[in-house]
This record gives structure tokens, C-alpha cells and sequence, in this order.
């Protein structure tokens, strides 16, 4: 097992603007193309089989609320106790650029001090996933991450991550930039898809050979006190090996060939998604995961909650944030297919939040 450290969103292309993509995205270059055009377009019927959108191609929360200047000070919780065996566990959904949430999130569980310094001794935490795009500073919250990992280890403890589909995708759009990829739907480009997914010139811009060794390393699923971690809510990990070690070493192999169509492949398999909502079939499906590669219950990130409980309009280009019918407030993680599977992205790029979450939950 390798140790990892670790604005608006896109939808449909014409609706772009208002996902907090900055201006250069609008001049994507000619021969750059889009990845496949969203579910419901003018020729559905183009889409291949199991065709799963990705998050451009969902509806969309504006998010409007000001990022803090300064994160808040707030008298943190009490940091876990120090003592014999594994301290307390805690998973992070979807942080996607938004560095002060993450800290504002991370000081209320006492995980980090005031300074952003690890303040919770020999306890265990866990990042599921995508770190950047959208938000403001998504090399800023590797950063984070990376350091903390550091800090936690001489304290004891542990700071982890997962392999999110973002990660991976700012990994192809430095390595194969606009080299043309095999697309169920046509010509795509790794720098297309990150582009219209939200990705930000200022994180390429500090992108450093650490952060891609990083990203390149994390381990894709992992399991810890019975439950299984992993970023996406698909069986898609069951396409690469029958346990958790094979899985992450065959992704892990994947990625150091450097194939630009294979990279692609595994990119757009982790962006399927609600393979566990269906209220007959989900229990079913997690039982499939947890029987190959072991756990009592499934953590995931990756899906919204608002999008998993079916509450957001489907309306295109919709940018209301306000909460009510249909804008549900996130307090906390969802736990769905019969109690089998605990969803942890709130939507911190919408009218959501940044979740921080200490395992086993009293469901």
C-alpha cells in the first residue's frame, strides 16, 4: 500500500460560465476536443452503451457565498486523546480546491490547530478524492495534505488519501495535453475534459513534479476498521483485480506505462457513478464490492449528496442556490442502500459543504 499526502463546476458547454471557470476556458483552441457531449443532448442515441456522465453533465448549484478571506477563528474541538493501539477515524469527501473550507473543517473536528498544524495525535485520517478543479486552490490543498501526512506520522498517526477521477485527470492534462484519445462518442482530449471539468490555470501553473509523484502513488481503494474507502460510487475497481492490492497495483502499473488511451480508460471509469442509488438493485451492488474486497460498508465521495437524494432540479444551466424544495441543505454524510454505503461529498462546489466525518457512524 503506497501512503499518500494529498471553480465553478462544469456542466453542459453552454451553460459554462456559470460553473467559476475562468475566462480562458472559452478559448479552447479549434482542434481541442470536448469530451462527450452530455446525456440528453440533440443525438443521445450517439452515447455508447453504460455511457456514465461526469460531473459537467449534471445539474448545477451555482455557488455564491464569498470564500473567507481569512478562515474563522474558532475554538477547535478537542483534539483525540493519545494512547495505546489506532486513534479515532475520520474521512474527508470532495475538498476540490477549497483550501480555507478544508482548514475552517478540519480545525472544527480538532484535527489541525489553529496555525494548520496536525493537533490530533494518533489519530487516522483519510482523504477520498479529488483535491482540485473548481475551486480556487486545489495545489494549495495537496499542499496541505502532504504536510500533514508528515505530521501526523511523528505524531503517531496518519494522514491518507485516495486516488480521486480529478486526480487523474490533471495528471493527463499535463502528461498527454491535447494528444487525441479513443472516446466511445468521438475525439476527446485530456485537456478538453479538464478544462470543461473545471480545471483552474493557476493550479497547472504551480503544478511541481512532487505533486504528480503524489498523485500518481495514491492508492485507488483501501479498507480500514471494516470499511471500505474509495472515491466513486461504481464497481468499476472490480475491472481491475479481485482484491485491494491488485487493484491498486494494476492502476498504479497503468499509469507509470504512460498510455494516453489507457490513462483515458481508467479516467472515465472512475467517473461512473450512482451504482449503489437504486433503492432494489443498490444493496445488492455493494454487496458485490464488499464481498471481493472485504468490509461491512462502502465510504464513498465523488456523487453530491443533493444528486444521490434526487432533490436538485435537472434543469440545464440552473444557478439557484438558494436552499428549499429541491436545494437541500448538507449537514452530513448520507447513508443509503440499506444502510450499506455512506456518501461523503456535500457539495462544497455548490450550496453544499466540505464534509469531515469520524467512522464507525451510529446509523
Amino acid at each position: 500500500m503506497t501512503q499518500g499526502a494529498g471553480q465553478g463546476p462544469a456542466a453542459r458547454t453552454e451553460t459554462l460560465r456559470d460553473f467559476r471557470v475562468p475566462a480562458y476556458v472559452h478559448d479552447v483552441p479549434a482542434n481541442v476536443m470536448t469530451t462527450e457531449p452530455a446525456p440528453g443532448a440533440e443525438n443521445p442515441d450517439a452515447f455508447p452503451e453504460g455511457y456514465t456522465p461526469t460531473e459537467r453533465d449534471l445539474p448545477v448549484i451555482s455557488r455564491t457565498d464569498p470564500v473567507p478571506a481569512e478562515v474563522p477563528q474558532q475554538a477547535p474541538a478537542p483534539a483525540p486523546a493519545a494512547g495505546e493501539g489506532p486513534g479515532p477515524l475520520f474521512v474527508v469527501g470532495d475538498v476540490h480546491g477549497y483550501l480555507d473550507e478544508l482548514i475552517a473543517a478540519l480545525q472544527e473536528k480538532g484535527l489541525i490547530d489553529a496555525e494548520g498544524n496536525w493537533a490530533a495525535g494518533t489519530a487516522r485520517l483519510w482523504f477520498l478524492g479529488d483535491f482540485t478543479d473548481r475551486g480556487p486552490d486545489g495545489i494549495g490543498v495537496i499542499d496541505l495534505v502532504m504536510r500533514l501526512s508528515a505530521e501526523a506520522a511523528a505524531a503517531g498517526g496518519y494522514c491518507k488519501a485516495l486516488m480521486g477521477n480529478h486526480e487523474l485527470l490533471l495528471l493527463g492534462a499535463k502528461r498527454f495535453g491535447d494528444t487525441p484519445v479513443n472516446s466511445g462518442a468521438g475525439t476527446a482530449t485530456f485537456q478538453a475534459a479538464w478544462l470543461l471539468n473545471g480545471g483552474q490555470k493557476s493550479d497547472m501553473d504551480r503544478l511541481q513534479d512532487v505533486h504528480l509523484q503524489w498523485m500518481s502513488r495514491l492508492d485507488a481503494i483501501e479498507i480500514e476498521d471494516d470499511h471500505l474507502l474509495m472515491h466513486s460510487d461504481t464497481t468499476s475497481y472490480l475491472d481491475y483485480g479481485d482484491s485491494i492490492e491488485a487493484v491498486n497495483d494494476t492502476i498504479r502499473e497503468t499509469l507509470t506505462r504512460n498510455d494516453a488511451d489507457e490513462c483515458w480508460d481508467l479516467f472515465r471509469k472512475f467517473t461512473k457513478r450512482f451504482a449503489f442509488r437504486d433503492e432494489e438493485s443498490g444493496p445488492g451492488t455493494v454487496r458485490e464490492l464488499l464481498g471481493a474486497f472485504g468490509g461491512s460498508r462502502v465510504v464513498h465521495g465523488h456523487s453530491p449528496i443533493p444528486y444521490l437524494l434526487g432533490q436538485v432540479g435537472a434543469e440545464s444551466g440552473s444557478d439557484d442556490s438558494e436552499e428549499g424544495p429541491g436545494r437541500p441543505a448538507v449537514e452530513g454524510p448520507h447513508v443509503y442502500a440499506g444502510g450499506l454505503a455512506i456518501a461523503m461529498d456535500g457539495g462544497v462546489t455548490m450550496a453544499g459543504k466540505l464534509l469531515v466525518q469520524q467512522l464507525p457512524m451510529d446509523i
